[in-house]
């Protein structure tokens, strides 16, 4: 159906979701998945999906550090965030009747964006620097990872053991560790990589070819490197990837790498793959076009598989009124708020702005914080009823999902076409 979609104002997910609610126990019944009992399994493939995410975005993210573009997607994966979460924590607590901690960490489950469930609105191409797109791919690939201490702490304030730590004295220093180290050791360890297999093809002529096993091995040696560094992981995965993509730009100067001939074209042009991989010029471009070209696909797959397990999961545990008024609130109030004292200042048209705060996604982090935190056993103050939290917040936090892939789907592509007009017409 992929050329058909693309004639039409809808987004594939906006057709996987109903396939994953039919799938489910209020459809056909094939698939049962129980969120708090498979929640550890659950985990684990959110977790690759959104890896997965996290590199490709990083790939993507071509312009050069010092340019003051970038301020825009730290402005929202930071700022934005610190809004957003106090404020849908207070509507948890006085709206939703939860306590403290769960509302905090609702909060921090729903914070992080994912613009790769609406593909209009992400980077198009390397070379692509309008400003909606930049900020939008730049802040999710920031907030997913930096939602992580949020989560922590509502955790924490439940109870759980292992998140303790988050809520002591040492909690602020260990947070500015847990994001440096992060940074730091996906930046250093997709560098180094990067630069040895660029050196080894150029000057010996080996290490040649499998550069989609070369991205995976990167993205599981960063996350894995920095956890052990108590860094947070995510963010890792996604310096690795802004760093294999600054070595091509280093490397490559002028030369944009999306016109880096392709394998049928290498052929056409008597131009095999072995002698673009070991090219002075092209070698890094060659390498970091072909493993983003692979990553798209699984990264295709895995919105696939997203959003399927999605509308199995709310299949199974129901759509929630409470969180259908949440997710208006947070689409049309909170979201707008927050949009706007992140970009108080910032060099951004109103209409910018506008749209900014439109496209504020859910899709796979919002999922993978949710099983993340149903596996542990929460603690709930008296008068309410701990074995009721898990499913509310499941249910809540599914239902806006779910409402972020039909809306977010339909409006996209209308709003970026609209978008462009006026641009052509003021340029």
């Amino acid at each position: 159906m992929a050329s058909l979609l693309e004639r039409l104002p809808f987004s594939p997910a906006m057709f996987y979701l109903p396939i994953g609610y039919a799938f489910g126990p209020a459809g056909s019944g094939l698939i049962n998945i129980v969120p708090a009992e498979h929640a550890a399994l659950l985990t684990s493939v959110t977790k690759i999906a959104l890896l997965l995410s996290l590199f490709t975005v990083g790939l993507k993210l071509r312009v050069p550090y010092r340019d003051g573009i970038w301020r825009l997607p730290i402005r929202l994966g930071l700022l934005a965030m610190l809004v957003t979460i106090p404020i849908i924590a207070l509507v948890g607590v006085f709206l939703c009747d939860l306590p403290l901690g769960a509302a905090i960490l609702l909060g921090a489950i729903l914070a992080p964006t994912d613009p790769v469930l609406a593909s209009d609105v992400q980077i198009k191409d390397i070379g692509d620097r309008d400003r909606i797109r930049f900020s939008l791919t730049g802040e999710g690939g920031l907030n997913d990872g930096t939602a992580f201490p949020f989560v922590m702490l509502g955790l924490a304030l439940l109870g759980v053991p292992s998140a303790a730590s988050f809520a002591d004295a040492f909690t602020v220093p260990r947070v500015i560790w847990g994001i440096a180290a992060g940074l730091g050791t996906g930046w250093t360890l997709g560098w180094l990589v990067g630069r040895l297999v660029i050196g080894l093809r150029r000057r010996f002529r080996i290490a040649l070819g499998m550069e989609e096993f070369l991205g995976i091995g990167l993205i599981a040696l960063a996350y894995g490197a920095s956890e052990l560094m108590h860094g947070i992981g995510f963010l890792a995965v996604f310096a690795a990837g802004l760093a294999m993509r600054r070595i091509e730009a280093t490397n490559s100067g002028q030369l944009s790498a999306d016109r880096v001939p392709g394998e049928a074209l290498n052929r056409a042009l008597g131009q095999g793959n072995e002698e673009l991989a070991t090219h002075p010029a092209k070698a890094s471009a060659y390498m970091t076009e072909t493993v983003l070209d692979f990553n798209q696909q699984l990264e295709n797959f895995a919105e696939f598989f997203m959003v399927i397990l999605t509308g199995v999961l709310l299949s199974h545990i129901g759509f929630s009124m409470m969180g259908a008024w949440l997710g208006v609130l947070l689409f049309f109030v909170i979201r707008p708020l927050s949009v706007a004292v992140a970009m108080t200042g910032a060099r951004v048209t109103s209409l910018q702005r506008r749209l900014m705060a439109w496209f504020g996604i859910k899709g796979i982090g919002s999922l993978y914080y949710l099983v993340f935190a149903l596996q542990f056993t929460w603690i709930v103050p008296p008068g309410y009823q701990a074995e009721d939290l898990a499913p509310r917040i499941s249910s809540i936090v599914l239902t806006v999902v779910a409402m972020s892939i039909v809306i977010h789907g339909i409006s996209a592509r209308p709003l970026m076409e609209m978008y462009q007009r006026r641009r052509r017409r003021q340029s």
